[in-house]
């Protein structure tokens, strides 16, 4: 089957180069006041920090355009975040007009040197044909780039290229390799597909229960699907003891993130559950929190 992926991974990635501790010491306005005199004197991450604070509207009034200008201060002189959140202003066309040349350019400027984000943004891109032509082949080295350098959402991608042989010959074992190794990472998405893989037995033996230990990992992250697929084991009794009120509440807290199947479960499940349960499950899903 087809494992869920992020298609929109692309992000802006606030990694902020002076610690906050500082600007929790003299004020976020001193902070910022220091950051704009450092970005003036051509400090790179000073300009790269206030880009992102401007991006975010952090201290400032968010302003793309001041955030672009900030960003290609930076990304000139080399920094790769600023290159991949610039090559991002790109494609989005915040702060800029779209321009899906210079999404490429900016992105591989960042992923050559190494900077993981933008190794698997040239993995998306190529996957996708997105500015150049689709290639899955270069999309799986750029994803393997960045998945053995640890990050988890090309590894969690390169299991997904294995899983369905997309650009590489079809490897079960290795995409629950490389899933395993995003889902020990706490990355949500990967942890529920290892939970497909164990409740289907595709590259591993079927363990139900493994399904859904991991399933309830990802869902008490907030990952939709896997509060859909963990509301399924309880439903069914598969892997755990069967609770049509636990069903309930884990497909309320999907259905409300707009899961069609969810939804329908939902309203199902709301006809066979006592009032007490219906009652009990909403105010459990009324304070519910997922865990970071």
């Amino acid at each position: 089957m087809k494992f869920i992926f992020l298609m929109a991974a692309f992000m802006i990635f606030a990694t902020v180069g002076i610690p906050f501790s500082r600007a929790q010491t003299s004020g976020l306005s001193n902070y910022i006041a220091e950051l704009q005199k450092l970005a003036e004197q051509g400090d790179t991450i000073a300009q790269y920090n206030l880009g992102v604070m401007y991006s975010n509207g952090t201290g400032v009034l968010k302003d793309e355009q001041q955030a672009f200008a900030f960003y290609y201060k930076a990304a000139e002189k080399g920094f790769p975040p600023a290159q991949y959140n610039l090559s991002m202003m790109y494609l989005y066309g915040k702060g800029v007009l779209k321009d899906e040349q210079q999404v490429i350019a900016w992105c591989r400027k960042a992923a050559e040197q190494g900077y993981e984000p933008a190794q698997y943004g040239m993995g998306v891109l190529f996957r996708d044909g997105l500015g150049l032509p689709k290639d899955e082949q270069q999309a799986v080295a750029w994803f393997r780039k960045a998945a053995e350098r640890g990050y988890p959402m090309a590894q969690t991608e390169l299991g997904v290229m294995y899983s369905n042989g997309t650009g590489v010959l079809k490897d079960e074992r290795q995409a629950v390799a490389w899933f395993h190794k995003a889902a020990e990472q706490g990355y949500d998405n990967a942890q529920h597909n290892l939970g497909v893989v164990y409740r289907d037995g595709q590259g591993v033996p079927k363990d139900e229960k493994q399904a859904v230990a991991w399933f309830r990992k990802a869902a008490e992250q907030g990952f939709a699907a896997a509060q859909h697929s963990l509301g399924v084991m309880y439903a069914s009794g598969r892997g755990v003891e069967r609770s049509e009120q636990q069903a309930y509440f884990w497909w309320l807290l999907s259905s409300a993130r707009g899961l069609k199947e969810s939804i329908s479960n939902k309203n199902i499940m709301e006809t066979r559950i006592t009032p007490q349960e219906r009652q009990k499950a909403q105010l459990d899903a009324s304070v519910w929190r997922p865990k970071r």
